[in-house]
């Protein structure tokens, strides 16, 4: 291990690195970054890895990105955060593009259609063993518990939207941290060695002193490109562009609690609200992306392809679907920038604030009620071909058809459940398994039948 501080070309190298090998959803990709940067190379030690993190975890967007713009802003200042950022993003951005002009053009086709039927169930157990895992670490005592549960019935039974529910529970936690009660109480971050980025904090680094000119001058910028090509998409006013614009614009600023949370947020709003495709469709994306390396929020880049691919304007189909998944991209991790370059400066001055860690820890507790409701509504349109949804009341009810039970979908979502959760088998292997039967079973099919 080296404890100097890297060149830029040293540390474009490493970002790129992660960046390709950044599979496995925001857990494996958090756990690849402490691997290469704080026990390979020793750039930055683990109290401010963690206390990066648990900043990172605090906005809306994906935590790992910006724990990868933030270490890299530490390290090489704004252009650092930038090439941090951008090639976290970059390789499986490319890949996505490619899957989801694959899924558009092809998805007809039945060795396609077959792959996609056999991820489906897969990423479930995905989903399944990501809630499992998150709570594990979340919900370590009662009131915590009774968070998650409020939270999972506010959006599952109550419809309620999901900004609202975070919100809530931040001013939950904030409250009870102050109150003195011992859950909510900032913890000690954990010991170890500092690291280059740690150095350049102690020795008082110009970028790391908070400063309102450059933040303001930093947001401005931010704000200019971020917002520029969703008003020239509202100005033309053909297709969906300008709408997708909006939709993820919003999404960037209202989706706290990492990549699942924001997945059942886009889930809900991109199916029920827009219509710009079907549930099982927004299944397949997922399954997309979590084949992917970088931030599982690609799927909106999926989402954005098809919003645009079905509804193009004068573009085109094909030239529609690549412009959409474009702007998807931009407007999904530029806000990631902003909350970064501009605010980052000012988050070494909160370390141990009492009320930020309470309204932290409830809002993650939170987020696992919100998981908890996208498995169980990616559950009932994997096993159930037709499910629907009624209202009683204040209540929103999704109810399956007990006819329509596909028991291929269940036994695979079963398997993949017990391949991951009792043996312990890697998502790549489970899902290329599952992907593997499904195009097996589809090609039997008319043979059987």
């Amino acid at each position: 291990m080296t404890e100097r501080h890297p060149s830029f070309g040293e540390a474009f190298k490493v970002w790129l690195k992660i960046g390709l090998l950044s599979f496995g959803g925001p857990a494996g990709q958090i756990a690849t970054m402490h691997r290469i940067l704080v026990e390979e190379k020793g750039w930055v030690g683990e109290a401010r890895f963690l206390h990066a993190l648990n900043y990172c975890m605090l906005l809306p967007g994906p935590e790992a990105q910006q724990l990868a713009t933030y270490i890299g802003w530490l390290l090489h200042r704004g252009l650092g955060g930038v090439v941090a950022g951008t090639l976290f993003v970059l390789p499986g951005s490319v890949v996505m593009m490619g899957l989801a002009s694959l899924y558009a053009g092809f998805h007809q086709v039945p060795l396609v259609e077959g792959l996609f039927y056999g991820i489906k169930p897969a990423v479930l157990a995905v989903v399944v063993e990501a809630l499992l895992r998150i709570g594990k670490r979340a919900l370590k005592g009662g009131e915590f518990l009774w968070i998650a549960a409020a939270a999972f019935v506010a959006i599952f039974f109550l419809g309620l939207p999901f900004p609202l529910i975070v919100l809530s529970a931040g001013v939950v936690g904030g409250l009870a941290a102050r109150a003195g009660r011992p859950a909510f109480q900032p913890k000690r971050d954990a010991a170890g060695s500092g690291g280059a980025a740690d150095r350049a904090i102690e020795l008082g680094a110009d970028h790391t002193r908070p400063n309102l000119r450059r933040s303001l001058v930093v947001a401005a910028i931010c704000l200019v490109l971020w917002w520029a090509p969703v008003a020239v998409a509202l100005a033309w006013g053909q297709g969906a562009f300008g709408a997708v614009g909006l939709f993820f614009s919003k999404m960037a600023v209202v989706t706290f609690g990492g990549a699942y949370a924001v997945l059942a947020y886009v889930a809900q709003e991109a199916v029920e609200v827009h219509g710009w495709l079907q549930p099982g469709e927004m299944l397949e994306g997922l399954g997309l992306a979590e084949t992917t390396p970088g931030p599982l929020i690609l799927v909106n880049q999926f989402v954005g392809f098809l919003a645009c691919f079905r509804n193009p304007g004068s573009l085109g189909p094909w030239l529609g679907g690549v412009v959409g998944a474009t702007l998807t991209v931009w407007v999904t991790f530029t806000p990631c920038f902003l909350w970064i370059l501009a605010g980052a400066p000012y988050v070494e001055a909160l370390r141990g604030n009492r009320a930020l860690s309470g309204a932290l820890a409830a809002i993650t507790a939170a987020v696992v009620g919100v998981i908890g409701n996208l498995a169980v509504w990616f559950a009932l349109h994997v096993i159930f071909t037709q499910v629907k949804e009624n209202r009683l009341g204040s209540l929103y009810l999704t109810i399956p058809d007990p006819a329509s039970l596909d028991p291929v979908s269940l036994v695979l979502a079963l398997a993949a459940a017990v391949a991951m959760l009792r043996f312990h088998m890697g998502m790549l292997p489970t899902l290329a398994a599952c992907g593997t039967v499904g195009v097996m079973w589809r090609l039997l099919l008319p043979i059987l039948y």
